[in-house]
């Protein structure tokens, strides 16, 4: 049974040559396409699209470019975001901030090398959650976009 795992490990790793920030080697420039939105939060797919492209760059050292010319391609699609949900109350009513507030953001996202066509990373249903002093929703949706942001760098990885 050892023999037979260490078989297909072998096997397995041969077929997926990865190299430096786990992706193929040929792949040096990237393109993060818009993403569907099947939301009502009109700004949530460029936020997400200009989060994903900062952390591409800074953290796999991928250079961007047009969807043509790039090596590899990033889209996906926005499935929910659902925000307002109450976190916790703050016990003096005279505080001007009386609560927290939670968001939640869905998406279903991949990674194809435009090379080979192959899907390199893909992931549907992924949820990100932000949380956020009353009025202030920016701040607990930038907490969402980092946290698929960098769950799409170690996916990547």
């Amino acid at each position: 049974m050892m023999r037979l795992l260490a078989c297909c490990l072998l096997l397995f790793s041969g077929c997926y040559g990865f190299a430096g920030g786990g992706l193929p080697p040929h792949v040096r420039t990237v393109a993060v396409l818009p993403f569907e939105n099947e939301t009502t939060s009109p700004e949530l797919p460029r936020e997400l699209q200009d989060g994903l492209r900062d952390g591409l760059q800074s953290r796999l050292g991928l250079r961007d470019a047009t969807e043509e010319r790039a090596s590899a391609v990033v889209r996906g699609r926005i499935t929910q975001y659902s925000f307002d949900e109450p976190v916790a109350f703050s016990a003096d009513p005279t505080q001007a901030t009386s609560a927290r507030r939670r968001l939640r953001v869905q998406v279903n996202i991949e990674i194809v090398d435009q090379v080979t066509g192959r899907v390199l990373w893909s992931k549907s249903g992924m949820t990100a959650e932000g949380e956020y002093a009353e009025r202030n929703e920016l701040a607990g949706r930038k907490q969402a976009i980092d946290r698929i942001v960098n769950d799409v760098i170690e996916g990547a990885q």
